[in-house]
């Protein structure tokens, strides 16, 4: 997607836009990626915030199944990237570096039940959705259903990781305590990283629209 403005309010009304006043369902069009990003960039705003959990609640009771699985892995991802930062110190003690691998290990395990939650609530409505075309449809008018190799709910744990990864990056690109050249190399890694969650959020519409 393209880059964010910098300001952390600016952020939330463009990315939030559709995540607030969007209602109707996900897989009808190529929105439900930006709804993921704009959740994913509220909750690294305000962790402890009510903004991402409001978004989520506005709306219709399928989608916000969906999308509190959608913050769920996000949080655990989130909390998995500051333990994997604590465990590469040095000079610490090492119990307090296998208190972080144990939290790590914690942290991944609900990741992953986050991810197969959230791809329980989207076959749930892709079967409904099946159920009530075929009953108003020839299924021989059915276009063939082509074979993807990961799941929607590995796409979106993909894009939380990304969007950790992009921010990470910004960051990079604002220090004033590096030289130019540092900058420029971080300013072209983070446009390299916002092509690819592009790339990963329109594929992420195209599997659901299939």
């Amino acid at each position: 997607l393209p880059a964010a403005p910098t300001g952390s309010a600016n952020r939330k009304a463009s990315l939030g836009l559709k995540l607030m006043h969007s209602d109707h369902s996900p897989f009808s069009n190529s929105s439900w990626s930006l709804q993921v990003v704009a959740l994913h960039e509220q909750y690294l705003d305000d962790p402890g915030g009510s903004d991402s959990r409001e978004c989520v609640s506005k709306q219709t009771s399928a989608v916000q199944d969906e999308l509190h699985w959608v913050r769920e892995n996000h949080r655990f991802n989130t909390q998995l990237w500051a333990e994997e930062d604590l465990a590469r110190r040095q000079h610490v003690a090492d119990r307090d570096i296998a208190a972080n691998k144990r939290a790590i290990d914690r942290f991944n395990q609900a990741r992953n039940d986050a991810v197969e939650r959230l791809d329980e609530s989207l076959i749930a409505r892709l079967h409904l959705t099946g159920e009530a075309s075929t009953k108003t449809a020839d299924a021989t008018e059915s276009p063939p259903i082509r074979l993807h190799s990961e799941t929607a709910g590995a796409m979106v744990d993909r894009l939380s990781i990304l969007s950790l990864k992009i921010r990470a990056m910004r960051k990079q690109t604002q220090r004033d305590d590096v030289d130019s050249a540092h900058r420029q190399l971080c300013n072209s890694r983070l446009e390299k990283l916002l092509e690819q969650r592009q790339d990963l959020a329109s594929s992420l519409d195209a599997l659901l629209q299939d």
